[in-house]
């Protein structure tokens, strides 16, 4: 494709990306749809977003089109380019979701609780994918989903340790499951440890639940259930802030990817340091930034880079993170789904599926011990 003109590879990738917008859209709909449907019959609680992302869903129509009418050879290039660049793209726009202004919020005690809960989710994953003698790159990418922000995790890790499109679907839907998990029942438990103290209870839901819209879920639970509304706002900005570790995990999870592998000719094959650090990680880093430098200033003089209503600039980044997680995001994953055949599945097992359990539970455990004992440090 790299000899062909513009207007021949626009030609060439125009149908792919079709049915990706198309299978994209179709994800979105049906999430919202199940979100709308639990809220309806009192499942979850007023306000609150789909437990289940688009994502998650555009993947799985996917896989069903691929395995039931199959893909035609014209749809393979746009998947492709949908895979390697929407990707990236999305990537790169959910930096505007990020304002490191919110780890600030938590103090010298809360960023230290966040990193132990996030290294132990990785170190455990790992540990156990090699027990249990499993694929190095699905275990990595099982680890950066518990440890981090879920599905967005997987999906940026997924590029750096080359991950097949069968590990990328396993790995998203063994995240999605716990974390519903989680959002379902840690409501409670965090009542039974944590009632009356809300702090604790929202840094308990914004460090062991996976995906940010299932911490929102379960914060918004525990809120209506015991009609404590700081608990939202807590496990938010707990949650927000453990997203902004994706900038440092990336490259230091690549490292350990690669660590111990060798070539052919048995040397070690360990990227340079500059390899390590993906260029989308520094756009999402580099407009993350960006938001960081807008909020301050919006909240300093007024408006946001001196130019910029504060309505203005939330409208601004709202819109395009929303554009990527959603739009961008949702192009790539159903590029995964439509490229997963379900003859790649064979040999996977349930042995993955155990490690997630295992990730999931020990997060837990660890999230529930760290913030009963250091929870009363903090304050928000």
């Amino acid at each position: 494709m790299g000899k062909m003109n513009i207007s021949q590879q626009i030609k060439t990738v125009t149908p792919g990306l079709l049915i990706c917008f198309i299978v994209t859209m179709l994800g979105i709909y049906l999430a919202d749809l199940i979100g709308i449907l639990l809220v309806y019959i009192k499942f979850l609680p007023a306000g609150s977003a789909s437990p289940i992302s688009g994502i998650f869903v555009s993947i799985l129509i996917g896989i069903i089109i691929r395995n039931s009418v199959g893909l035609h050879y014209v749809f393979i290039d746009g998947v492709k380019f949908a895979l390697k660049y929407a990707l990236r793209a999305g990537i790169i726009l959910l930096g505007l979701r990020l304002s490191l202004v919110e780890a600030l919020k938590l103090g010298a005690w809360g960023l230290p609780l966040i990193i132990i809960c996030i290294s132990c989710g990785l170190f455990i994953t790992l540990f156990f994918t090699s027990k249990l003698k499993q694929s190095k790159r699905l275990g990595t990418l099982i680890a950066g989903g518990t440890g981090i922000c879920g599905v967005t995790a997987i999906m940026a890790i997924s590029p750096v340790v080359k991950a097949k499109d069968n590990e990328i679907s396993y790995a998203v839907a063994n995240i999605t499951i716990f974390g519903l998990v989680g959002m379902l029942f840690y409501p409670y438990l965090a009542n039974v440890f944590f009632s009356e103290e809300p702090i604790k209870a929202g840094l308990f839901l914004g460090t062991s639940i996976h995906d940010t819209a299932q911490v929102t879920g379960a914060a918004l639970i525990y809120s209506q259930m015991y009609d404590i509304e700081k608990v939202v706002d807590v496990a938010t900005v707990t949650k927000l802030t453990r997203n902004l570790f994706i900038i440092a995990v990336i490259p230091f999870i690549s490292y350990l990817f690669y660590k111990g592998k060798s070539n052919l000719g048995n040397e070690k094959i360990i990227p340079k340091w500059y390899k390590l650090v993906p260029l989308f990680v520094i756009g999402f880093l580099f407009l993350s930034l960006i938001r960081t430098i807008g909020d301050m200033s919006a909240s300093n003089i007024g408006n946001a880079f001196g130019l910029f209503q504060p309505e203005a600039w939330e409208g601004f980044y709202s819109f395009w993170s929303s554009f990527g997680s959603k739009y961008m995001l949702g192009l790539a994953m159903a590029g995964v789904g439509l490229s997963t055949d379900f003859k790649m599945f064979k040999g996977l097992g349930m042995k993955p599926f155990y490690i997630g359990l295992i990730a999931a539970v020990s997060v837990g455990i660890i999230s529930l011990t760290l913030v009963s004992l250091f929870g009363h440090l903090i304050v928000i």
